[in-house]
């Protein structure tokens, strides 16, 4: 068995070949169809001569059901202007197909390798994607998609993709301008040419905040401690276990663990054995659902570690963050260019709005919360992190909207 063995380097190339060669012969035999049908027709002069069906001026492509609130406000824009465009999904239960729109047009592509080859031979005006490694693995560029355009989906550093994630987009969507600068300095120490940079918001905070605010208040609720980290070697859950869920459990508190979605898939001999553990205790819940709001909402304080959930909630929910100061190895992230990514702009930004919880305090947690109160000072630093990273705040959807049609031909 083991000679057929081929690993992730080498299959993606070979994927790669095949794609190559798939695409050449789809693009050539659909060039030769086009000339065909140009030479019989009659219709000469002032028709357009671009017969190809298969074109589409708008696209989005959603790899997975949580991106349906980042990319439902810039579907409503679609559908408020009557602007058609395609919407390309991975999921067959995606939200989009339940939104009964007129102009925006969605379909399931598959999944993997299947919507990669899709999604490789596209023809397109602009295609607008969260999914990033565009040009590195599976996912090519069309030749005949005239631009690709990435856009983030947190609010935090555009370096924090694996090495090479989003070099090859034509633009990237950010959240806040401070974005930029480090873009720019990558664009510089790999010679590549420079991306169109344009600040639009963070979309996915826009729905969540419309959702949340309509979640009634829980009147005398227990005071409860959100639990929601990252996922990896280096994420509090995979690191810490027991030894941070157990003195929380003994606080007496209402404990809510929201472990990260990617960790249902990579780590689930670790999920299990916590749910397990902590089965019968009263007073520990695990939410799975697949929005975070509604812990978010309950919570009085939240513990987490690297996670992009700590802008989520400081932003949305203006309540106080404590982190586990995780030693997470940079070097597979872009970051890691930038002098180690030990100063960019969401590890400098967390020291100052969060509140540090070290692994020597874990025993005493119940009373390091207590004294970890909120403060005027912390509460000022959190509506300024707000404004950097959060602009265009209700207001995202039409910037992408707006965005998109002046790039359509």
């Amino acid at each position: 068995m083991s000679l057929l063995y081929i690993d992730p380097g080498t299959g993606s190339m070979l994927f790669s070949i095949l794609v190559g060669a798939a695409a050449t012969l789809f693009f050539l035999g659909k060039a030769a169809l086009i000339k065909i049908k140009l030479l019989f027709s009659a219709k000469k002069n002032g028709v357009s001569t671009n017969m190809d069906t298969n074109y589409k001026k708008y696209v989005i492509y959603n790899e997975d059901n949580r991106y349906w609130n980042l990319f439902k406000p810039i579907c409503d824009e679609f559908e408020k202007n009557k602007v058609f465009i395609s919407y390309l999904t991975s999921s067959e239960t995606d939200p989009c197909f339940n939104q009964n729109y007129n102009f925006v047009k969605p379909e399931y592509i598959g999944e993997g390798n299947m919507a990669f080859i899709k999604l490789n031979m596209l023809s397109a005006g602009i295609v607008l994607m969260t999914t990033p490694g565009l040009q590195v693995y599976q996912l090519k560029r069309s030749k005949n998609v005239k631009h690709y355009s990435h856009i983030l989906h947190a609010p935090s550093d555009a370096t924090m993709y694996r090495l090479f994630g989003i070099d090859y987009f034509d633009s990237i969507l950010l959240s806040g301008e401070y974005q930029k600068k480090d873009l720019r300095e990558l664009e510089k120490q790999r010679n590549l040419p420079e991306k169109e940079l344009v600040v639009v918001g963070c979309p996915y905070l826009d729905t969540l905040k419309q959702k949340m605010e309509a979640i009634p208040a829980e009147p005398d609720h227990p005071f409860t401690v959100l639990v929601s980290p990252s996922w990896g070697a280096s994420a509090l859950l995979s690191k810490y276990g027991e030894k941070l869920l157990d003195p929380l459990e003994k606080t007496g508190w209402r404990i809510i663990i929201r472990p990260h979605p990617q960790s249902k898939k990579s780590e689930k001999e670790m999920l299990d054995r916590l749910t397990e553990k902590y089965k019968n205790s009263s007073n520990i819940e695990w939410d799975y659902n697949s929005d975070n709001i509604y812990s978010m909402k309950k919570s009085d304080i939240m513990i987490s570690d690297f996670s992009g959930i700590i802008y989520d909630y400081t932003f949305l929910c203006d309540k106080p963050v404590m982190y586990v100061n995780a030693d997470l190895d940079l070097r597979p992230y872009d970051a890691y260019d930038l002098d180690g990514g030990k100063n960019i702009w969401q590890f400098t930004t967390l020291k100052k709005i969060g509140i540090e919880l070290k692994q020597e305090q874990f025993d005493n947690i119940k009373d390091v919360i207590q004294k970890a109160s909120d403060s005027a000072e912390l509460a000022a630093l959190r509506h300024e992190a707000k404004a950097q990273a959060w602009m265009n705040e209700e207001t995202s959807g039409k910037a992408v909207f707006d965005y998109m049609v002046s790039k359509g031909d």
